[in-house]
């Protein structure tokens, strides 16, 4: 009775409307990620239209990755090594969307060899990918602001955006990704953004200047 139960369950398309999906917390840091991309970009002079998001689920620390959606697997692989293993090794599972370039043969056989599980979100289940989606109402705050200011060279603002989201205060961490990762606060003479409501927090290209009259110091 039970396994059937179950079987029903499982093919049942109401019942995967309807049934919540409960991740597991990561046990380690960048042990578990999420992938997406942000398209619909102006094209830069250095030919990037999208924004590969990668963040960690455990610290929310995230990279912000300038790319063109024309880009094969190859490509964003080296991308993954030299941008994401590198720094953080390899991690146990990956989530992201069903997009062509996470469902590439190619990007399947990599993450094979690297002993990394790959999980896709659903349409039933969007909230699979929800951490990423988060960022990524966040990141495209600051791209507009960037825009404005910058136009077609939006790519130049990428680093101080990923600088400024990773330093600021995440009321379910109760710090930041940065202090999450590290165990310490970044030096920085940039204040630490408030939090606005929940996740959301406002940025503004006070932070972006900042960051690029102290660089100009240095």
């Amino acid at each position: 009775m039970k396994c059937a139960v179950a079987e029903y369950v499982a093919i049942c398309d109401t019942c995967q409307r309807v049934k919540a999906e409960h991740q597991r917390p990561a046990e380690w840091k960048w042990e578990k990620i999420t992938m997406d991309f942000i398209v619909g970009l102006p094209r830069t002079q250095k030919g990037y239209n999208s924004i590969w998001v990668v963040v960690d689920r455990l610290t929310k620390v995230a990279h912000f990755i300038p790319v063109n959606t024309t880009y094969l697997g190859a490509k964003l692989a080296e991308l993954y090594i030299s941008k994401i293993v590198c720094l953080h090794g390899v991690p146990k599972r990956i989530i992201s969307d069903r997009g062509s370039q996470f469902t590439s043969r190619f990007w399947e056989q990599l993450h094979d060899s690297l002993d990394t599980k790959l999980r896709f979100s659903t349409a039933y289940h969007p909230q699979t990918d929800e951490q990423t989606e988060r960022t990524n109402q966040i990141l495209e705050d600051i791209l507009r602001a960037c825009a404005i200011q910058y136009g077609t060279s939006w790519d130049k603002c990428l680093p101080y955006a990923e600088f400024s989201y990773n330093n600021s205060y995440q009321a379910s961490l109760k710090k930041s990704p940065f202090e999450a990762l590290y165990g310490k606060r970044c030096r920085t003479p940039l204040c630490m953004m408030p939090i606005i409501t929940g996740e959301k927090q406002v940025f503004g290209l006070d932070i972006i200047h900042d960051a690029e009259q102290q660089l100009r110091i240095v």
